[in-house]
C-alpha cells in the first residue's frame, strides 16, 4: 500500500511530469484533471477541484464545487506515453465542499455495496472478459465500421490481422501490473476478447476502466479504432464482458462445494436466485444503451432469457465446469463498471438473506423451447428495450438502493431521455423499408 511521501519519491525518480486524476461519469466514461508535478502535493490531500455541474448526472450549479481524493494505490505511469516527461495516473474518489464523499460517484456506490458485503463477512472477487472490435479509420482518422480482418474464433495471422495490436495491448497491460489470463480473436470478424484475473470487486471495476483507456490508446497507436459498443454491426456478434464472480468468507469460496449439484453450494444457489430475481432491474444497469439490445437476441450466444446452466452458453448465467464460480453472461462493456459490479452484488446477497432457490437448471437453448416450455421453467424473457429495462429498475427498490438515491434517479431520468431521442429518430432502415413502399 502506498503513502503520500511513496508516490513523491516515484514521480521525481521516474520523471514524471504529468499526473492524470481520473474519475468515472455515471455513464462510465473516464474523465480526468490533468496536473504538473508541482501541483503534486496539493492534489495529493485532495484539494484539487473541478465543475461538477459539467459532469452527466453529478450536480447542478448551485452545488458545482467538488473534489478530487486519489485512490494512492492506484498509481500507474502510462507505459504509451513519451518516456521524457512520463505520464502518470491516479484514480479518484469525488467529495464534496463541505468534505463528504460525493453519493453520485459511481465508485463510491460500490464501495458503499463493497462495505455492506463486508459487514456480513463476505468479499465478492470479479473477473472479467472483455470483447471490443478493431475497426479502421478513414484518411481524416475518424472510426469507419470496416473490420480489420476477416478472422473468427481463435484464428490466427495471417487472418487474425489484430495480433500485434492486440500483443501490444497485452505488452502495455503488464507493464500496468495487470495478470492476464488469455486474449484471442473472437468470433466476428474484426473481434478480440482479453481475459484478466480476478481480483476484488473495487480493483476488478477499476482495472476495466483503465482496460479500455489502454486497449483504445493502443489502437490508436496502431492507426485502429476500438470500440467496446455492444452491436456495431448486425448480423453477427455483439461485443459481451462477461463477469465471473466468486463469494469469499473468511478466504474460503463459499460458493464451492464439491458434493452439491455442479460443485455449487447453497448459497451459490441463492446467489443465482438473487440475480435471477432482480434480472430485469439489473439489465437497465448491465445493457445501459439503445443499442445493448440488439445483441441481447437470439442466435448470437448472448442470453435472452433468464435462465442458468452448467453448460448452455446462451444462458444467462453459467456455471463453468470447473466449479466454485458464477458466470454471468448478460453485460457488454458499455457498462460502468462501478455500477455494474454495485447492483450485482446487492442482487446476489439479497437472495443469500433472503435464502432464494432458483428454478432448475436447463440445459436445452432456452430460444429452442415454446413459450409453455419456458413458462413451465419459470424462465422469462429479458428486456427487449432500455425503455423496458429502465422501467423495470424503476420499479426494483433493491437495485435502486444500490445505485443510491441521487444515482437512481438522474441514472433513470438521463436514460429515459435517451430512449425518447432514440423514439423519435427515423433510421435508415425505416426509409429503407418504408418510403417506396407506402
Amino acid at each position: 500500500m502506498f503513502i503520500k511521501e511513496d508516490i513523491i519519491r516515484l514521480i521525481r525518480e521516474n520523471d514524471v511530469k504529468f499526473i492524470r486524476l481520473q474519475f468515472t461519469d455515471m455513464n462510465g466514461c473516464l474523465k480526468n484533471i490533468a496536473i504538473t508535478e508541482p501541483q503534486l502535493e496539493k492534489a495529493l490531500d485532495g484539494k484539487i477541484s473541478f465543475d461538477g455541474s459539467a459532469i452527466d448526472g453529478f450536480v447542478n450549479i448551485e452545488y458545482s464545487d467538488m473534489y478530487l481524493k486519489p485512490d494512492l494505490s492506484s498509481f500507474a505511469i502510462f507505459p504509451w506515453r513519451p518516456q521524457q516527461g512520463k505520464v502518470a495516473r491516479l484514480i479518484c474518489d469525488v467529495y464534496m465542499a463541505d468534505g463528504t464523499p460525493f453519493k453520485g460517484d459511481p465508485r463510491y456506490a460500490l464501495k458503499r455495496e463493497v462495505k455492506r458485503a463486508a459487514e456480513m463477512g463476505y468479499r465478492l472477487d470479479v473477473g472479467s472478459e472483455c470483447e471490443f472490435f478493431l475497426f479502421h479509420t478513414d484518411d481524416m482518422g475518424k472510426p469507419t465500421t470496416m473490420t480489420h480482418d476477416e478472422g473468427g474464433y481463435f484464428d490466427l495471422a495471417p487472418l487474425d490481422m489484430g495480433e500485434d495490436c492486440r500483443r501490444d495491448i497485452l505488452q502495455t497491460l503488464s507493464g500496468m501490473s495487470f495478470e492476464i489470463e488469455s486474449s484471442h480473436h473472437e468470433v466476428a470478424h474484426g473481434q478480440h476478447e482479453i481475459d484478466f484475473k480476478y481480483t476484488d470487486a473495487l480493483k476488478a471495476a477499476d482495472d476495466i476502466m483503465t482496460f479500455k483507456l489502454v486497449v483504445k490508446n493502443i489502437a490508436y497507436k496502431h492507426g485502429l479504432h476500438a470500440s467496446f459498443m455492444a452491436k456495431p454491426l448486425g448480423g453477427i456478434a455483439g461485443s459481451g464482458m462477461h463477469i465471473n464472480l466468486s463469494l469469499m468468507k473468511n478466504n474460503k469460496n463459499v460458493f464451492s462445494d464439491k458434493s452439491g449439484e455442479m460443485g455449487l453450494s447453497e448459497t451459490g444457489r441463492s446467489f443465482i436466485a438473487g440475480i435471477l430475481a432482480h434480472s430485469n432491474a439489473l439489465t437497465a444497469v448491465l445493457n445501459p444503451t439503445v443499442n445493448s439490445y440488439k445483441r441481447l437476441v437470439p442466435g448470437f450466444d448472448a442470453p435472452c432469457y433468464t435462465s442458468w446452466s452448467a453448460s448452455n452458453r446462451s444462458a444467462l448465467i453459467r456455471i463453468p465446469a470447473a466449479g466454485g464460480r458464477i458466470e454471468l453472461r448478460s453485460p457488454d462493456p458499455t457498462c460502468n463498471p462501478y455500477l455494474a459490479v454495485a447492483c450485482v452484488l446487492r442482487a446476489g446477497l439479497d437472495g443469500v438473506e433472503k435464502n432464494m432457490t432458483p428454478p432448475e437448471p436447463t440445459a436445452a437453448a432456452v430460444f429452442t423451447l415454446s413459450d409453455e416450455e419456458r413458462a413451465a421453467k419459470k424462465i422469462e424473457r429479458l428486456p427487449e428495450s432500455l425503455r423496458d429495462a429502465v422501467n423495470a429498475l424503476r420499479q426494483d427498490e433493491v437495485i435502486s438502493d444500490a445505485l443510491g438515491e441521487h444515482i437512481s434517479k438522474q441514472y433513470i431520468e438521463y436514460k429515459n431521455k435517451e430512449w425518447e431521442k432514440f423514439a423519435s429518430h427515423v433510421t435508415k432502415w425505416e426509409i429503407d423499408e418504408y418510403l417506396t413502399k407506402y
